[in-house]
């Protein structure tokens, strides 16, 4: 038990839970959007994995994250456009196109992976850091909180900045009410399928990116099925959430740390039986569930499609 006291193992395990939080934070923070203009994005698994495979293809090709993560934002948004059109335009059922989405971008990605990467697996090189002067210091909680890349503050901007847009801004307004009263909104000149599809392609963004920051930063590479139900945790934190993206981020450090607790664990040598540490992340989604799933407050006419006129 000492062993999992110094100081060694509580920085690797906070520096493991930032690296995982970040992923599900972004695809949270996504969903979350989707879900206030009514739109239920089961497709985000998809969406996560199609920006790993594009980030990291784009990353080791011109050599350049920043140009990884704009490919994984991509990726992201073209797997979004493919729910976007068959459900919000075409009014089909979100859940079933989000589960084919999903399973059509795992065969996919699979299978080009296969054909370029297969026998060599190739990495891309340890990312820069941005060291805060005088922070990166402190003892456990200097390299691990302020020795990060840049994109991982910049994910926490995003927290403030969606707070604000949801709280204080008419587009805010809008697009909760194309997710509560769609009806009340086209009366109201609102356009509601065009606002749906924004937030559709703003997820698609989100999740791509969180899956190239997965590839590029969290592993060096890519490998298929990568993601891991990641893009499912932030279904699940988006929903618990209410609205407010700073419970997304606090969810993201609870399950981003019970996944660093799972490795690390193993490699502090634990007496602790393998299957049980490996179970700790998807009890973590199943306690929090039991505590809070029954307070979660869901857009009413989330999942449903809208046609305009119709009763």
């Amino acid at each position: 038990m000492s062993g999992l006291l110094t100081e060694a193992f509580l920085s690797s395990l906070l520096t493991g839970a930032i690296v995982a939080a970040i992923p599900i934070l972004l695809a949270g923070l996504g969903e979350q959007m989707s879900e206030k203009a009514g739109v239920l994005n089961i497709g985000i698994e998809g969406m996560m994995l199609m920006g790993a495979y594009v980030g990291f293809l784009v990353a080791f090709e011109t050599n350049s994250l920043w140009l990884g993560f704009l490919g994984g934002i991509l990726g992201g948004v073209l797997t979004a456009i493919v729910m976007a059109v068959l459900c919000v335009r075409l009014g089909l059922n979100q859940i079933v196109i989000g589960i084919g989405l999903t399973l059509g971008v795992e065969g996919l990605t699979a299978l080009l992976h296969h054909f370029q990467f297969s026998r060599t697996y190739p990495r891309l090189p340890a990312p820069e850091r941005l060291n805060i002067p005088g922070l990166t210091d402190l003892p456990v909680i200097g390299p691990s909180l302020f020795g990060r890349h840049l994109i991982v503050y910049l994910a926490l901007i995003a927290v403030v900045v969606l707070a604000y847009l949801y709280r204080r801004t008419n587009l805010g307004m809008t697009l909760s009410a194309a997710g509560e009263r769609p009806a009340a909104l086209d009366v109201a000149g609102g356009n509601v399928l065009g606002i749906r599809v924004v937030a559709v392609l703003f997820t698609g963004a989100m999740a791509g990116l969180g899956g190239a920051y997965l590839a590029n930063i969290g592993a060096g590479l890519f490998i298929p099925f990568m993601t891991g139900g990641a893009g499912f945790i932030g279904i699940v934190l988006a929903m618990l959430a209410r609205g407010r993206p700073l419970w997304v981020l606090i969810g993201s450090l609870i399950f981003g740390a019970a996944l660093s607790l799972t490795t690390a664990l193993q490699v502090a040598g634990s007496n602790i039986p393998t299957d049980v540490i490996q179970m700790l992340p998807f009890a973590a989604v199943m306690l929090v569930l039991v505590l809070f799933g029954r307070r979660a407050k869901l857009p009413a006419a989330l999942g449903a499609a809208y046609e305009r006129g119709a009763r």
